[in-house]
């Protein structure tokens, strides 16, 4: 059988991972201060980044597959054709390598879709972006749809790495790092946290088509930077809904390691942080598809 008709049989299994949430998984890390092991492109990961804007812009949620590769933090942008890198990174190169160690030889794939300053609850924005998956502002697009959006572009590309061999994604879980926003309001947004957060993942665990889709949630922190010692006045409720989370929901877990975390300003960790944050979310995430007997081989995005 000819070598071209073998590569158009053979189709290669990667498993993929959602990041989202607000600015600590958007990234404020530094990539100028990133250790060599870590300043560089990733072999075998791959990333799809949606363009992370404000509510009402037709332009949020646009990308398009690439190498992973340090400047996926804040300040990155896509049209859809090209990826503008940053200088900053998030969770995901660490994520990476962690991963990577746990799978040894399987090629791996992260969807991105997070936005500085975002809530979940529509009142909490204060324009920044809301996920509210019923909220309808303006041209009624938001958080939640850029979300969509950025998943149904990444899962539309049948060949991500461009090697002429058709790639199966197969969804390994959630990882959501948010809450900041949502304990700066009200204490009745904070209060609804719990149920803002549940339903928002149900959905998500929906769009990429199983129900029993890993979550692990990383629980917010406060620098204390402030006159008063709280950045967060609701913070407290949060947290304690963010427990009630990992506690109650199937196939969840929490990282509690950011209390740890020294910061770059009063909202966002530095270096060390995002390096042991991205670690923590690859162990949490590997330890419940393993529990699960990784149930999600059997499920694909094709």
């Amino acid at each position: 059988m000819p070598f071209m008709l073998l590569a158009q049989i053979k189709k290669d299994s990667i498993k993929v991972f959602y990041l989202g949430g607000q600015s600590n998984m958007e990234g404020f890390g530094y990539v100028k201060n990133l250790p060599d092991s870590l300043n560089k492109k990733v072999k075998n990961v791959f990333i799809y980044q949606g363009n992370p804007v404000v509510d009402n812009d037709a332009s949020g949620g646009l990308g398009k597959w690439d190498l992973l590769q340090p400047g996926h933090g804040s300040g990155f942008s896509s049209d859809g054709k090209t990826n503008k890198l940053s200088d900053r990174f998030g969770v995901e190169l660490s994520l990476a390598k962690k991963l990577q160690e746990l799978y040894p030889g399987q090629k791996l794939a992260f969807i991105k879709y997070a936005r500085n300053g975002s809530s979940i609850d529509s009142i909490g924005t204060s324009g920044f972006g809301a996920w509210e998956p019923d909220f309808k502002g303006g041209k009624g697009m938001n958080q939640y749809d850029y979300f969509l959006k950025t998943v149904k572009g990444a899962t539309a590309v049948k060949d991500i790495n461009s090697d002429g061999v058709e790639d199966v994604l197969i969804p390994s879980g959630i990882i959501w790092m948010q809450g900041e926003s949502d304990a700066d309001k009200t204490e009745a947004i904070a209060n609804q946290y719990y149920s803002n957060l549940k339903r928002l993942t149900d959905l998500m665990r929906a769009t990429f088509r199983n129900n029993d889709l890993p979550i692990v949630i990383g629980k917010i922190s406060d620098s204390g930077d402030i006159e008063g010692g709280k950045v967060w006045k609701f913070g407290e409720l949060v947290q304690y809904c963010q427990e009630k989370f990992a506690a109650t929901q199937p196939n969840a877990a929490i990282v509690r390691t950011t209390n740890t975390y020294k910061y770059t300003d009063r909202y966002h960790y530095d270096n060390n942080g995002f390096i042991d944050l991205g670690k923590q979310f690859a162990t949490k995430i590997f330890l419940l598809n393993n529990k699960m007997g990784d149930k999600s081989k059997k499920a694909s995005l094709n």
